[in-house]
């Protein structure tokens, strides 16, 4: 029994190595073939000199076993072709297709003050980063329209109900200009722009570029993650505790329990397969993800005291995110040089908002303020974490406060902390948090 353990083990192993050399060629049939190949082979020769037929067949057992516990990385559990989210009930998408080539989904949510609209649109860039709107977020959206902005939102390209790029194409460079021309689409001069978690870093991105910055009038930079390769590489300070290991499981399906996902997406973490390997197609991938995949992710955008109560930000019918184009995201990230010299040159009107019990990196926040010389204030949100307008007690109504002060140029409600210089003495208070 232990040699055929250790028999179905190596198979397992081989197999593995072999769908990262081929890349996953033919959905992993190619692996899966000579890996079958091999251990046909491999029990033949074992099994030429044994008397009885019984006996020849025993070196076969483990080569069945393994074939049958590999195949099942093979073959699709989800359709193969885009699923799109079920239509929201409260706000149509439309579909742009912008000048870059990318056609999104686009969200108005018109102002129900139509007595005193404010002037300028606000754009909201929500996170992921290729991932649905939430309706946590869209809620936050009409919150805002109530108020008197004319909000609008679109899903990045892959996100939502937004069509799929090829894989090669989903860069934070693309990220930018699909943000420029939507602009430009929009038609309505220069916008407000609140940018969320990676939406945050898409923003602070165009305020380094000289040629999309003039179309931002106001800029909310709202926990965002690493800006650039300098960034993405620090080790730090997180905020204070979060509900990542006190929150109960999610419920629901899960993609990673399933033998093919779970293979795939975990060699694409841990860099050993390309998002855009023949494994696991790009739509193939965004249908099997579920909410209950993104569970620790999803608690750890919360306080520790909310850890019983975290509220669901998605059904399973509106919920889309694709691993494989967020992977790529994150790494053309990784891989981009500073633009804190750009930054340097960006004078638009900027406000940064830190959330409390951010599992974020400070210095991630930190790093824009010390290079954005047009951040007018920053805002610290006590009490919430990453999500920091979740629906729970009054944090829709603080964080719409805050936004709406500055993009009024209204006296703010939070002392302006932490400032450029207060930057060593805020990241000390977190020396704890890692």
């Amino acid at each position: 029994m232990l040699a055929a353990a250790t028999a179905v083990v190596a198979l397992v192993v081989v197999f593995l190595a072999l769908i990262v050399l081929t890349d996953g060629a033919g959905s992993g049939l190619v692996a899966w073939s000579a890996t079958l190949t091999v251990a046909v082979a491999a029990a033949l020769w074992r099994g030429r000199r044994r008397g009885t037929w019984r006996a020849r067949c025993v070196p076969f057992l483990p080569v069945v076993v393994a074939a049958v516990l590999t195949a099942s990385v093979c073959v699709p559990t989800v359709p193969t072709a885009r699923r799109v989210p079920a239509a929201l009930p409260f706000v149509t998408a439309q579909h742009w297709t912008l000048s870059t080539g990318s056609r999104v989904a686009v969200y108005h949510h018109p102002p129900a003050n139509s007595a005193a609209p404010h002037p300028v649109p606000l754009v909201y860039l929500h996170g992921g980063p290729v991932r649905g709107i939430s309706t946590l977020d869209h809620r936050f959206l009409r919150l805002l329209a109530r108020q008197g902005y004319d909000v609008y939102a679109y899903e990045q390209a892959g996100g939502g109900r937004s069509d799929l790029l090829p894989m090669d194409q989903y860069t934070i460079s693309r990220s930018v200009r699909d943000f420029d021309a939507f602009i430009g689409r929009l038609g309505k001069g220069g916008v407000d722009v609140l940018g969320f978690s990676s939406g945050a870093v898409v923003l602070t991105r165009a305020l380094a570029d000289p040629n999309v910055a003039p179309r931002v009038h106001r800029a909310v930079i709202a926990e965002p993650g690493p800006m650039d390769g300098p960034t993405a590489r620090l080790a730090g300070h997180r905020g204070r505790p979060s509900a990542r290991d006190t929150a109960p499981t999610v419920a629901g399906p899960r993609s990673t329990r399933v033998p093919r996902y779970a293979t795939a997406f975990a060699l694409m973490r841990f860099g050993l397969l390309d998002p855009d390997s023949a494994l696991v197609g790009q739509a193939e991938g965004v249908n099997a993800f579920t909410a209950a995949d993104l569970g620790s992710d999803t608690a750890s955008a919360y306080c520790a005291r909310d850890a019983h109560r975290i509220p669901e930000e998605d059904t399973a019918r509106t919920f889309s995110f694709s691993p494989a184009a967020s992977l790529r995201v994150q790494q053309t990230i990784k891989d981009s040089p500073s633009i804190a010299p750009q930054l340097r040159g960006s004078r638009t009107p900027a406000m940064l908002m830190i959330a409390a019990c951010s599992s974020q990196l400070r210095e991630w926040a930190t790093a824009i303020l010390a290079d954005t010389p047009g951040i007018r204030r920053t805002q610290y949100m006590p009490g919430v974490g990453h999500h920091m307008w979740n629906g729970l007690d009054d944090n829709d109504q603080r964080a719409a406060a805050v936004i709406d002060a500055f993009l009024q140029d209204e006296p703010a409600p939070l002392p302006n902390h932490p400032k450029r210089d207060d930057i060593p003495d805020f990241l000390r208070d977190f020396a704890g948090h890692r």
